[in-house]
């Protein structure tokens, strides 16, 4: 099983399903970035303040792989880990529904870092957030 360094309990509104009573795919990506935001607030670092600094990080790339639907009212544990392939930041992440323990889906999530509009190999403040 695959170890996750952060992770935060969230609560499925009956607003972010579909008409077929499930969570619609577009939520996930909510919940993820939900999670990640969190998890860097956790670490002391804030967005604004590293783009007032010319420093943003953006998604480059996202892979997720649906497993189980989750519904209204579900509660669901979001999970996160983070490494560094070359100039990306990758977060591994997946979501797991409370009751059941289950697998609703896990994502990959590249993200990169420009300072002043220009790709960065690294930057400290996301390289001190490696495990």
């Amino acid at each position: 099983m695959e170890e996750f360094i952060y992770e935060i309990e969230l609560k499925v509104r009956d607003y972010e399903c579909d008409i077929q009573g499930i969570v619609n795919n577009a939520n996930y990506q909510h919940y993820l970035e939900h999670t990640r935001h969190e998890f860097l607030k956790e670490n002391n670092v804030s967005f604004s303040e590293l783009h007032n600094q010319g420093v943003d990080a953006v998604v480059s790339r996202v892979e997720i792989q649906y497993k189980n639907s989750l519904r209204p009212d579900d509660i669901f544990t979001s999970k996160l880990n983070v490494a560094k392939q070359g100039a990306k930041y990758v977060f591994n992440q997946a979501i797991f529904r409370k009751s059941d323990n289950i697998l609703c889906i896990r994502a990959k999530i590249e993200i990169v870092v420009l300072r002043n509009g220009k790709l960065q190999k690294g930057i400290e403040v996301f390289d001190n957030l490696l495990k």
